[in-house]
């Protein structure tokens, strides 16, 4: 029988349950990643599994979000976990090493593995060919505890690519692209995978930037097979001996198929707020801006930047726009400054700022009031920039540096000549960063700044749920409305009790106090609740609120599963015309004895009675009914 790709992978490590789409399949995981926003909570978390060591081929700890040091917290932080990658056998990326997609693609990621990060864009790595599937941080401590790694079968959609890029087109064009086609919730439950003659003329960068926005279609990830083209990113990477070619067998079969010319591809852009509002740069072209920013895991590789520093050779940024660039790793920055390619970037104007995720997820770089800023970025969310009246374009960087020398958005064609970027230079290897466990590291003690507190301890829920909805939202929440980031909301999150005060702060600032005065409550969500990034503080924050289940049209998957985790009821409506019956202040009652698949609501404000689902697994609903994920794995640890 033959196989596509992303088959063969999930077949090789399958544990449990059918490969049938939507069936439920446990995984086993070879790698795992996580990042400080996440990390910090996610190992509390295996820490309190018991487990001695991490039981995965390979786990990595990365600091590349919280690295503003203005207090104590952050750096209590990184001390943390520097000191809990010792005990437990964990590599350690320290801070200023770079981004953890970008670090992991160059010197970790391995074909034909899986991996599961605590970051909702770690699908970069599919551009190695790998199963990569970005979920919450528990779900990562569970993997590295050794459990298997659950969720839905996706159905495998297939991405033919035929043709080459036109000059100034680029791999962001090709995937923003994909985004019009699909919008922000096509790729639900779905395996992007590419394949077809136009898959070859694609670096492995390149291709990382693709599986990397994938995710902003909902999908649960995107894959690419590993060819030539992987054989020599990984010899440049002194790494051919983790080459293997994969690819789909022929006439492998997809459930659905979309082909796209590269050739026929222009510049495009996504207007704000959301990366699916797809429209071609030329026509948005003169529009006056105020600031570029380039980097972030989509855009800031050494091909990206050499490809930046080629265009701003010789040229100036315009005097009312502020360009920043953030490399992606030590490795990018070590290697343009050998090149002298930094030199042309600095001596254009530009502002080089710490290799980290920084701007893009609203620390360091904030608009001006009404700003029109021009991102590399994967998401374009209202507010996450740190501006609230800021808009937010995502572009190639090509569009991004011509748009900075010219002072307006500007089709990158007008440029002339496409400079031509080697890949075959000779690159600089240095990993003098990472701290690689050693055996004798195994009983380090463990240092918890004031900052770090203990987990919350959950009970169950009861059988009937009574309460008051507290807030009634629209289409696309996503987890940065739940949960906002920025500097000072991020520095809080390894302290439950206090970030759980700017849960919904841009939403409705009420919620956190109405919450925890009313005794916890229900919210009612339209589309795909939850989007955007993994944070399970947005499922944990508001439990520690009382939030005791969220009703809406339809969840986006990784919110689904830290709502489980976490105890939080998940219910769709059955019949989505039902969201126009239930009002904020409505107070409703929900009895879920018999946990069956569908069960009353009654709105007691209204006297009226709504069907609603649980849509989950035997394994879920049990996990529910326990109190959650932890409290499972904690059981079973204790019956060993």
């Amino acid at each position: 029988m033959t196989k596509n790709l992303s088959e063969k992978i999930i077949s090789s490590h399958l544990i449990e349950g059918q490969m049938d789409p939507g069936e439920q399949i446990g995984l086993s995981i070879d790698h795992t990643l996580t990042q400080d926003s996440t990390g910090t909570l996610a190992y509390l978390e295996f820490e309190s599994m018991g487990v001695s060591k991490v039981k995965t081929k390979l786990s990595l700890s990365f600091v590349d979000h919280n690295m503003l040091q203005n207090d104590f917290r952050n750096a209590d932080d990184h001390k943390y976990l520097q000191a809990v990658a010792a005990k437990y056998g964990i590599v350690f990326s320290r801070p200023g090493n770079g981004i953890c997609h970008q670090l992991y693609l160059e010197r970790f990621a391995k074909p034909g593995f899986t991996l599961l990060g605590s970051d909702s864009h770690t699908p970069t790595a599919g551009g190695m060919g790998m199963i990569s599937i970005g979920t919450g941080g528990l779900d990562v401590a569970a993997a590295m505890a050794g459990e298997a790694f659950f969720l839905e079968m996706p159905a495998i959609m297939g991405v033919k690519l035929t043709g080459h890029l036109s000059p100034f087109v680029s791999a962001k064009d090709v995937i923003l692209s994909i985004l019009k086609k699909l919008s922000v919730k096509g790729g639900v439950n779905k395996v992007l995978e590419y394949f077809g003659q136009g898959v070859e003329t694609l670096s492995v960068p390149e291709r990382g930037t693709i599986t990397n926005m994938g995710t902003e279609t909902g999908a649960t990830t995107s894959i690419f097979p590993s060819d030539d083209v992987t054989k020599a990113f990984l010899k440049s990477q002194e790494r051919e001996k983790d080459w293997l070619e994969l690819k789909s067998d022929n006439n492998a079969s997809y459930s659905e198929l979309i082909e796209l010319n590269l050739l026929e591809i222009e510049p495009q852009l996504a207007l704000p707020h959301s990366p699916d509002k797809v429209e071609l740069v030329k026509d948005f072209d003169g529009t006056p801006i105020d600031q570029v920013c380039i980097g972030s895991c989509t855009n800031s590789s050494l091909r990206d930047l050499k490809l930046i520093a080629n265009l701003l050779r010789g040229k100036k940024v315009n005097d009312h726009v502020s360009l920043t660039i953030s490399p992606g790793s030590r490795q990018v920055l070590e290697n343009l400054a050998s090149s002298g390619d930094l030199l042309d970037i600095i001596k254009a104007g530009a502002r080089v700022i710490e290799n980290g995720c920084g701007p893009c997820i609203g620390i360091g770089q904030a608009p001006t009031t009404d700003a029109i800023s021009l991102r590399t970025f994967n998401r374009n969310f209202k507010g996450r920039s740190g501006t609230q009246s800021a808009k937010i374009y995502l572009v190639s960087p090509e569009t991004a540096v011509a748009s900075a020398i010219n002072g307006k958005i500007t089709d990158p064609r007008k440029l002339g000549s496409y400079p031509n970027i080697s890949s075959s230079e000779k690159i600089i290897i240095n990993d003098n960063m990472f701290i690689f466990p050693h055996k004798n590291s195994l009983n380090k003690e463990i240092i918890r700044g004031p900052n770090i507190q203990p987990l919350p301890n959950f009970p169950p829920l009861p059988e009937i749920l009574l309460g008051e909805v507290l807030l009634k939202t629209g289409d696309n929440i996503s987890t940065d409305d739940i949960l906002p980031g920025g500097s000072q909301i991020m520095s809080l999150r390894s302290n439950i009790p206090e970030i759980s005060k700017f849960v919904f702060q841009y939403v409705d600032s009420s919620f956190p106090k109405r919450a925890l005065d009313k005794g916890g409550g229900f919210i009612i969500g339209g589309e795909n609740y939850g989007q955007g990034s993994s944070r399970e503080h947005a499922a944990l924050a508001p439990k520690y609120l009382g939030v005791k289940a969220i009703i809406a049209k339809s969840f986006a998957r990784i919110h689904l599963a830290n709502l489980v985790n976490f105890g939080i009821l998940p219910l769709n409506f059955v019949d989505k015309q039902d969201y126009n019956r239930i009002k904020q202040g409505d107070f409703l009652n929900i009895d879920i004895k018999s946990v069956k698949d569908v069960v009353s609501l009654t709105n007691i404000s209204k006297k009226e009675m709504i069907q609603v689902a649980f849509r989950l697994s035997n394994r879920e609903k049990d996990m529910i009914k326990v109190g959650g994920k932890l409290a499972a794995i904690q059981a079973k640890q204790a019956n060993y």
